[in-house]
């Protein structure tokens, strides 16, 4: 009997930088991006295509004291090379487990990381490389979140999947009300009127726009990322 195969062949993931830090104020815990990129790996050997968008906050956190009161368009910027330092780092971390991982950033700095160029990214993904995003979409004003949307669309992944610390969406915070419940399947209208938050407004309405699933999961939960990608009962999936 052959073994089951994978239901996503071409995923997107997006990982908070807060992920990165596991019981940590700030920075990077190396234990947790260990484990994180152990589970990545888990799902690009059985041929999943893997692209990957970091966010900063966690490296970004430790400097937000100071940029009180600075420029929106500044903050971003340093925002953007935050999560280049996230991308250097779980490179690397691929690296140490086996899995050839490039970096591509949407703002220029080739002395450190390639720039992100469309056509190259696919080339690497047929090839079985992992391929991060770093840096937004290089510009001020657009999330991280946006930013996985849209290269989404771009590498045509067939879903985004929003790494959490909650194992999906629920009726109400599970932390505090005990009797919420998840939600296993929403549409891009019951979720915008539910004010469910799942991502910022312009990242939702681009997946909405490109019919572009995103599934919302726990990236603590050991072995969720595989049962996501192999189609079980995983997180919440919210499509048209």
């Amino acid at each position: 009997m052959s073994a089951p195969q994978p239901v996503h062949q071409r995923i997107l993931l997006k990982l908070s930088g807060e992920a990165l830090m596991g019981d940590d104020a700030f920075g990077i815990n190396q234990a947790t991006i260990e484990r994180m990129v152990a589970e990545v790996a888990e799902v690009a050997r059985i041929g999943v295509q893997v692209a990957v968008v970091i966010g900063g906050g966690n490296i970004f956190r430790g400097i937000a004291g100071g940029s009180a009161g600075m420029d929106r368009a500044t903050a971003d910027y340093m925002g953007m090379l935050a999560t280049v330092m996230n991308a250097l780092a779980l490179a690397d971390a691929m690296g140490k487990q086996g899995v050839t991982a490039r970096v591509m950033s949407a703002i220029d700095i080739q002395q450190v990381v390639e720039p992100y160029v469309r056509p190259k990214a696919l080339q690497y993904l047929e090839e079985g490389k992992v391929v991060i995003f770093a840096a937004g979409t290089g510009n001020p004003f657009f999330t991280t979140d946006t930013a996985a949307s849209l290269r989404g669309a771009e590498i045509g992944a067939e879903v985004v999947l929003k790494a959490t610390k909650v194992d999906g969406v629920y009726t109400a915070d599970p932390m505090k009300d005990p009797t919420a419940t998840r939600y296993t399947r929403l549409s891009f209208d019951e979720a915008i009127g539910r004010h469910l938050g799942i991502m910022d407004a312009t990242a939702f309405a681009l997946c909405r726009d490109q019919k572009l699933p995103i599934r919302v999961f726990s990236i603590v939960k050991p072995g969720a990322l595989m049962r996501v990608v192999m189609g079980e009962d995983e997180g919440t999936l919210v499509t048209a």
